[in-house]
């Protein structure tokens, strides 16, 4: 399949509703309204096709960007392909669950998460941070340095009151995915939520709310989930 055929089927599968879902959340046009469990019969027909996928991602479509991270080789992706994808990520769902998601599945990961995380930029900075969240939740712990891990959770513990919206978001999973799928630091991340607290996001609008990782954490202890991890990182 090429471009343009994936194009016309992505738009086929398009609905009004799930638009107006995805914009209020900040997508904007161009973008068809594709759910994303719509895209997996599309998938098995193209599996893996880096070429494509980054057709797809430069057209600047919601949908076929989304769709570009289904179909992504992450090992065919250097470091300044990574930097391409996130500069073009306009808003959290691209940032945080096609760069990030598709990133978790290469050995850079963590090298190039920390590189964003240290950059000041709000989506960048969250895009590292959800990085993390999915490496941790599919992982072995062996995989990662506990005292890295520890000293992020300190980082987290002093900078979030004053970091952006979203990176803000991505810090609390941070803590709750720590909490719930990290073992060796469960009680480091568990007292550090507390010690956190509930957290504002969208300050000085109607959609104020506190993010709170504790709740998460206690959550899946009382569903015996701690230490769950996902057998895949991408659906």
């Amino acid at each position: 399949m090429n471009l343009e055929t994936v194009m016309q089927e992505l738009e086929a599968l398009g609905k009004e509703r799930t638009k107006k879902i995805y914009q209020s959340n900040g997508a904007h046009e161009p973008l068809f309204g594709v759910a994303t469990g719509g895209m997996k019969p599309l998938f098995r027909k193209i599996k893996n096709n880096q070429p494509l996928a980054e057709q797809l991602y430069a057209t600047g479509n919601y949908d076929a960007m989304y769709f570009a991270g289904v179909i992504a080789d992450p090992g065919a992706m250097s470091e300044a392909d990574f930097e391409r994808w996130i500069d073009k990520a306009y808003f959290y769902m691209l940032s945080d669950y096609v760069v990030a998601v598709t990133l978790a599945e290469t050995d850079i990961a963590q090298e190039v998460s920390d590189k964003w995380i240290a950059s000041g930029i709000e989506l960048k900075m969250s895009a590292g941070w959800s990085c993390y969240c999915w490496l941790l939740g599919n992982r072995p712990d062996s995989e990662f340095s506990k005292e890295k891990i520890a000293g992020m959770l300190e980082l987290v513990k002093n900078t979030i009151q004053d970091a952006p919206d979203r990176t803000k978001y991505a810090m609390i999973n941070f803590i709750s995915t720590v909490g719930v799928s990290y073992l060796p630091l469960h009680d480091k991340a568990a007292a550090i939520a507390e010690e956190v607290g509930p957290v504002e996001v969208n300050r000085d609008t109607a959609k104020s709310k506190f993010l709170d990782a504790s709740v998460s954490i206690q959550k899946a202890a009382d569903k015996g989930r701690l230490g769950f991890k996902r057998r895949y990182v991408r659906c």
